[in-house]
């Protein structure tokens, strides 16, 4: 039953894919839709494929060599055998390979909060290159220091420092803002953004019925993301902690909805639909860190929290001039930090406020240090911003040679 469970709520996350493609084509112009859905599924694959190879070994302490390459096939086998065996707390009893399945679409989730904030003005080959490393590496290594178990270069062991994630707020949220804040400043604002004088200049999507698809599909998603981390499902306590996680997730997204749309009414006179969707996924991160402690109060309220301060981090980092068309630097980093500094309200045994500050700093420093020296890399070599001209001309002729919508375009 775990195994199945596993193998159910694994599919929900996978279909989180669909969920990203829809909500950043609905959010980027039209002329960049083709090139923003290339991204999201072959970011999904590169994710699944490097995390067979080595990033799932790097995690659970398997080794850090490839598989088939020095052994490392079998180390994957090892780590497979492990988990199957012992599970994350000794107490579950599931399939190794159903517990790949899980991790590798939370890989994957990481990763498409990435091609969001740099949409409509990155090379494509330059985004899929840094997939590889994020999803092989990066990533894993960050993991291995919270999920894993491992101790921090050998200095210490955040569990032991009171820090706690329990479905990935920071681990995965935050890690994926963090690289995308380090690409999205040596990328800089897209062409317009803004004026010389600070002027910021909106550049509307161009689908908002897609992007509202997007984030239901993300809020349904989020079922298993929450649920499937419970680990377990067949026995009487289990079950009911699922049902809780259930509950408290739909709670705070419901929440941070509300919130966002209230928050956008006073401070623009207007119902702001994208401030509205970020919101409900602003609650989802933020109850991510800690959803099975809350009351479904408590957990309407952090949701709440999220909806107002995500309006309110769009607006700075815009300020800023640091351009993420959709959002996704606030909605998973600003709110996955938020959500890890809420769970020692409700659960004070298993974090504290200073065990929360020091994981949070730790993968902050690991993936923006380690994300921007691989964009560097990357920009040297063969450059990741498209010429003004191809920005102009749009994403889809530019890297895919097609149109998404052509019947919409006169030539």
């Amino acid at each position: 039953m775990d195994t199945f469970y596993f193998l159910v709520c694994g599919a929900l996350v996978m279909w989180m894919a669909a969920g990203f493609a829809m909500l950043e084509a609905g959010l980027v112009r039209s002329k960049n839709t083709t090139e923003i859905l290339t991204k999201n599924v072959a970011l999904f694959a590169i994710s699944c494929v490097m995390y067979m190879v080595s990033g799932y070994a790097i995690m659970y302490d398997g080794g850090y060599f490839l598989a088939g390459i020095a052994g490392g096939d079998s180390l994957v086998k090892d780590a497979l055998a492990s988990s199957a065996e012992n599970g994350f707390g000794g107490d579950s009893v599931y399939s190794g390979a159903s517990d790949f399945f899980f991790q590798v679409v939370f890989v994957a989730t990481a990763m498409s909060i990435v091609s969001g904030a740099v949409a409509e003005r990155m090379k494509l080959w330059a985004f899929l290159a840094f997939a590889v490393v994020m999803t092989g590496f990066i990533y894993p290594m960050e993991g291995s220091w919270t999920w894993g178990g491992a101790s921090v270069f050998g200095m210490f062991t955040l569990g032991d420092q009171g820090f706690s994630d329990f479905a990935g707020s920071g681990i995965v949220h935050m890690a994926g803002a963090t690289a995308a804040l380090a690409g999205v400043l040596l990328l800089g604002a897209r062409k317009g953004k803004y004026g010389a004088n600070g002027q910021i200049h909106p550049i509307p999507g161009a689908n908002l019925p897609m992007a509202t698809l997007g984030t239901f599909i993300l809020w349904m998603g989020w079922f298993g993301f929450n649920g499937g981390s419970v680990l377990k499902l067949g026995d009487i306590a289990s079950a009911n902690s699922v049902a809780m996680v259930f509950l408290n997730t739909n709670a705070a997204a419901a929440g941070g909805a509300l919130a966002a749309l209230v928050a956008a009414r006073l401070l623009f006179g207007k119902a702001d639909l994208t401030m509205l969707l970020n919101g409900a996924l602003a609650g989802l991160v933020a109850i991510t860190a800690e959803p099975s402690t809350p009351t479904a109060l408590q957990a309407t309220m952090f949701g709440a929290i999220g909806g107002v301060l995500v309006v309110f981090s769009i607006i700075a980092l815009d300020k800023m001039k640091i351009d993420d068309p959709v959002g996704a630097i606030s909605v998973h980093g600003t709110c996955g930090l938020l959500g890890l500094l809420l769970v020692p309200i409700t659960n004070p045994e298993g974090a504290t406020f200073a065990g929360q500050l020091l994981g949070a700093a730790t993968i902050f420093i690991w993936v923006f240090g380690t994300s921007f020296a691989v964009w560097m890399a990357i920009k040297v070599v063969m450059g990741i911003r498209v010429s003004e001209e191809d920005e102009y001309e749009g994403m889809d002729l530019v890297d895919c040679g097609m149109e998404a919508y052509p019947e919409f375009t006169t030539k």
